[in-house]
């Protein structure tokens, strides 16, 4: 691969990585609801200008059902799971968890998709467990018990997600896929938002975390990812889910003076080789969980 898509790669890790903490930032001014209602109303208008095109609105027809499937359980739901679980839990942990997609990815697939599962999968599948295990344990890092379930329900819908594109989706352009997801996530989620709303206004923190998670982590990024992926392919670029952890501890490290332990070191590298070793045999992927 090119320096230039390695760049890129490593690039889109870092702004991914430091979504976490700006959801961190966010949340409690805003509420999840309401903070998610406006990170998918500001990427949407990022998208919208591509998506109006005659060429894809054509495309957006044929695929309105599996679209509006993937604007739940690829954007508002986890999305809004990974925002309520910031409340009990450090920004690098929601990073760390968030990798355990990729086990979940794989599991999912041996059952629907009738995947094989070779030995080295099975001990990836049981060294991630175990980094997982260390790293839910209150006593081990700064998360709670509920933060980690909904942080992991999260992680479920991301992998859900990765395994219904990969089973019906494949085919379909990747830009309408994602983009007009985000468009009617936004609009699903108004109801709910509509009484969420912040008794008071958000700190001038709080908006440019809104401001980034929406344009910049959610709009442009994913314009980047799909770009990512017509020229280097999905499996490579499927490795920029490695980046994000290690970006996650290192931006709630600097700036948000989060602890970073032996034992969230040691937890964090027993996910991530237990990912590598679980899709080393993967040769599609679906589109990456977020941020």
């Amino acid at each position: 691969m090119e320096l230039r898509y390695w760049s890129l790669l490593i690039f889109l890790g870092a702004i991914w990585g430091s979504a976490f903490m700006f959801i961190k930032i966010a949340t409690p001014e805003l509420g999840a609801v309401f903070l998610v209602q406006l990170r998918l109303a500001l990427a949407s208008l990022v998208f919208l200008p591509l998506l109006i095109r005659p060429k894809l609105l054509k495309l957006f027809i044929r695929s309105f059902k599996y679209i509006l499937i993937l604007s739940l359980t690829n954007t508002a739901i986890p999305f809004i799971l990974f925002s309520e679980a910031s409340n009990g839990s450090d920004s690098n942990m929601l990073a760390i968890l968030n990798s355990s997609t990729a086990l979940m990815t794989m599991f999912i697939a041996f059952f629907w998709l009738k995947e094989k599962i070779t030995i080295k999968q099975i001990g990836g599948l049981i060294l991630g467990f175990i980094g997982i295990v260390i790293l839910v344990n209150p006593k081990n890092s700064s998360i709670d018990a509920y933060s980690a379930f909904i942080c992991l329900a999260g992680s479920f819908c991301y992998a859900f997600s990765g395994v219904f594109i990969q089973k019906y989706c494949v085919s379909i352009n990747k830009l309408v896929l994602i983009g007009w997801s985000l468009v009617f996530g936004t609009i699903l989620l108004i109801p709910f938002s509509a009484f969420s709303i912040p008794n008071s206004f958000p700190s001038n923190e709080a908006i440019l975390s809104i401001l980034w998670l929406g344009i910049v982590s959610t709009g442009l990024s994913f314009i980047g990812y799909v770009r990512l992926i017509e020229k280097v392919g999905a499996v490579k670029t499927s490795t920029v889910a490695y980046f994000l952890p290690v970006f996650g501890i290192i931006w709630g490290n600097i700036f948000l003076n989060e602890l970073v332990s032996f034992l969230i070191i040691v937890g964090c590298i027993m996910v991530l080789v237990g990912v590598f070793f679980a899709t080393s045999n993967r040769n599609s992927i679906g589109v990456v969980n977020g941020k």
